[in-house]
């Protein structure tokens, strides 16, 4: 297994300075064929340095995100968000495009929509959209080498938006229309936005219902009734999904990853793993790593 570090690594995607965009093709036969240093990068679980978007035009890839294994095969795509945590873990023959933007590249409205979709799933393709969206990765590749161009960097920022839009468009298309959202399920949607950002800090469901000027009991309402489970249910599981995160992919000590999480009470939080997944933290990092 490769080795860790203090923190869960965060790969750079390779750019020109200043663009904030990332786009490539790349082909190989088989994992072994990457080179060593880039080899660990990717059978090394680590997040990216912005919001990732694959499409995958040949071959099959197996990979693991967030403890979920999943199997890809072309044609499909797959999003994966900066807080996500992934490693590859074998491939064949593989063709992929990959495209990488940072916020301040992406379309607001688009932002807004990666959070509500993620975390996302890899999906099968039909010809017709793989086509589609090749055709305008292709474009963006072709602009990323017109540099003398004018309005250069608008028109790849341009280019590469209309990609990731794209792609959000067939997750989209599995999801309610905002549009169709009921009461319950917009109130849920934004109370997990609000979740994402302040589940390290903001442990309380007043505080959400305060920030979504509503009332607790409303919004435990609105949130059972949109998943089934109360809102105190849904901020463990963020957190523990953090914590099981840095217990498996780093070395930090579980008084550490307590406090990173926001609890200065260590033995609460150890409590509170354990009542969650039914094991110790110790326990889980030990079966983890074998």
């Amino acid at each position: 297994m490769p080795k860790k570090g203090q923190q869960i690594p965060v790969n750079v995607m390779a750019d020109e300075p200043g663009e904030g965009i990332a786009i490539e093709k790349i082909a190989f036969a088989n994992i072994e064929d990457i080179i060593p240093a880039a080899l660990e990068a990717v059978k090394l679980a680590h997040r990216h340095d912005r919001h990732s978007f694959f499409l995958l035009a040949n071959g099959k890839v197996d990979i693991e995100i967030d403890f979920e294994a999943y199997i890809m095969g072309a044609p499909a795509l797959i999003y994966i968000h900066p807080d996500q945590v992934h490693r590859t873990t074998a491939f064949e023959d593989v063709v992929v495009w990959s495209l990488g933007m940072d916020n301040e590249n992406l379309r607001p409205e688009y932002l807004a929509l990666l959070q509500s979709i993620s975390p996302a799933k890899p999906l099968s393709l039909d010809a017709d959209t793989y086509s589609v969206l090749t055709e305008a990765l292709s474009l963006c590749l072709k602009l990323v080498g017109r540099k003398t161009d004018r309005l250069h960097h608008a028109l790849l920022r341009d280019s590469c938006n209309a990609a990731a839009a794209l792609f959000i468009s067939q997750y989209a298309a599995l999801a309610t229309t905002a549009d169709k959202l009921s009461r319950h399920e917009g109130i849920n949607k934004a109370f997990r936005e609000l979740l994402e950002k302040n589940y390290r800090t903001e442990k309380r469901p007043a505080w959400y219902a305060d920030s979504l000027n509503i009332s607790t009991p409303y919004l435990n309402e609105c949130v059972k009734v949109a998943t089934g489970q109360p809102v105190s249910y849904h901020i463990q599981q963020r957190v523990i999904l953090e914590a099981k995160r840095l217990l498996y992919h780093s070395t930090n000590s579980v008084k550490q990853i307590a406090a990173h999480l926001g609890y200065d009470d260590y033995p609460y939080f150890t409590r509170l793993f354990a009542k969650v997944t039914g094991t110790t933290a110790i326990a889980f990092r030990s079966k983890n790593l074998g």
